[in-house]
């Protein structure tokens, strides 16, 4: 009876501690926000630059992990930081954080919108610059985590790799930075996290799934050559736009027949351009494509099936074999990004158990936007979790859904989150996951 009223006690006693280390941890987080992460929010977000050309943004990150404790290098594939803290043996473990904003004018109304301007690396013209996808609250928060981190060294054991990202606006950054001997130079963590912020979820809340957060993109362009006629003399030519029509409509069978209907795809022409004249057909149309895929079979059936149909529609059309229609895969390519199951279902009950069960929300059907993130964690592969943080107020939520202003979407120039809930909980998680995954 001793013993058993012993061990209860020491439940008793074990859960008071980690509640008051609970509620401790979310009372910093938010010291910090009020004292130093509102103001550094805010002035990420007046101050957003393009990709690759984050100079500015790179320099101010690298100084913020500085003064937390890290040892910074900075230039690591162009803008690329990374900052590691050595705490005694363990894990190492990586943190990923975006940086770079949209050539996008910021139309949100806010008192601290960005005003900026920046010439483009790609047009070498000036254009507007905003941060229309949230990538102010994950610079933000990684400097908040590190600062967590830094002030709870008692709490865990092992090498804490923070990244801070250039271009993943453009899906290059991370390729660069993996290019320039990344893992060689600083290790392959033994575990990877990022996350992202969403304009779709309440602010404050956790979204996790056990599989693909994100999907795989392909940039697709398909030439199509034609014989040029006058266009009151159709049979004197071929012509590549009436071809080109045909293989846009064929490809819409790729998802719908060749596809099993639970395995996602999305094959998207967004561009058709051909011609110069009313009366004039053209011999050359050009399609731009986008294809999302969720895993590596189902990419190759799309861009096999993409080929087929091009070349093919080009032998119906009786196009001669030099003149078939061209299919280029761009090297702008990411692989779908894909949770590891089991990492992700440790986390998940590691938030649930110290935020509450309301802190996480099971997300709507998801679109197929894609990320670069992968990168880091396929070759080699490195058990990872990325997961979502809400960037938007309930009562707005709830206004949209019964009819009122739509939430804009992320890339619209009226994108905007409510930092305080975003930026308070990106910390919060993270550290949370770092706290166990890297446990004394």
């Amino acid at each position: 009876m001793r013993l058993n009223t012993t061990f209860l006690l020491s439940l008793i006693l074990l859960s008071i501690s980690s509640l008051a280390a609970a509620n401790d941890l979310s009372r910093s987080i938010d010291k910090q926000y009020q004292a130093h992460l509102e103001s550094l929010f805010k002035h990420f977000h007046a101050n957003p630059e393009l990709s690759l050309v984050e100079n500015q943004t790179a320099a101010r990150m690298a100084s913020e992990l500085r003064a937390a404790g890290f040892e910074v290098t900075e230039g690591v594939g162009g803008t690329g930081v990374v900052a590691m803290l050595e705490n005694g043996e363990g894990p190492l473990v990586s943190m990923r954080a975006d940086m770079d904003g949209l050539p996008v004018e910021e139309k949100s109304g806010l008192s601290y919108a960005s005003k900026a301007k920046q010439v483009s690396p790609i047009t070498g013209q000036e254009v507007p610059v905003m941060h229309a996808c949230g990538h102010d609250v994950h610079i933000t928060s990684l400097v908040g985590t590190a600062r967590e981190m830094a002030a709870r060294k008692q709490d865990w054991s092992g090498t804490l790799m923070l990244i801070v990202q250039p271009a993943e606006e453009r899906v290059i950054g991370a390729k660069a930075m993996m290019e320039d001997g990344l893992y060689q130079r600083f290790g392959t963590p033994d575990y990877g996290l990022a996350f992202h912020v969403g304009a779709g979820v309440e602010a404050g809340k956790i979204v996790v799934v056990d599989d693909s957060p994100y999907a795989g993109a392909d940039t697709v362009d398909i030439i199509i050559h034609g014989v040029g006629a006058h266009g009151a003399s159709p049979h004197a030519g071929k012509d590549p736009i009436v071809l080109g029509s045909q293989i846009v409509l064929a490809l819409q069978t790729l998802v719908a027949r060749e596809l099993p209907p639970r395995h996602p795809g999305v094959v998207t022409v967004g561009s058709f351009h051909s011609g110069t004249k009313h009366n004039i057909i053209s011999d050359r149309a050009v399609l731009q494509l986008t294809v999302r895929n969720t895993s590596e079979k189902t990419r190759q059936t799309l861009l096999d099936g993409i080929k087929r149909i091009a070349t093919n529609m080009g032998r119906v059309a009786g196009l001669p074999e030099d003149k078939l229609p061209e299919v280029i895969v761009s090297n702008e390519s990411v692989p779908p990004t894909v949770n590891d199951t089991k990492l992700a279902q440790r986390l998940r009950a590691v938030w649930q158990e110290q935020m509450g069960k309301d802190a996480l929300v099971t997300p709507d059907a998801q679109g197929m936007g894609a990320e670069d993130y992968p990168f880091f964690t396929t070759d080699p592969y490195v058990p990872s979790v990325y997961f979502g943080i809400g960037g938007t107020p309930r009562k707005d939520l709830e206004a949209a859904a019964n009819g009122g202003p739509p939430v804009a979407s992320h890339h619209s120039p009226l994108f905007k989150i409510s930092p305080e809930p975003a930026v308070k909980a990106g910390v919060e998680a993270t550290v949370r996951a770092l706290l166990d995954l890297m446990a004394n």
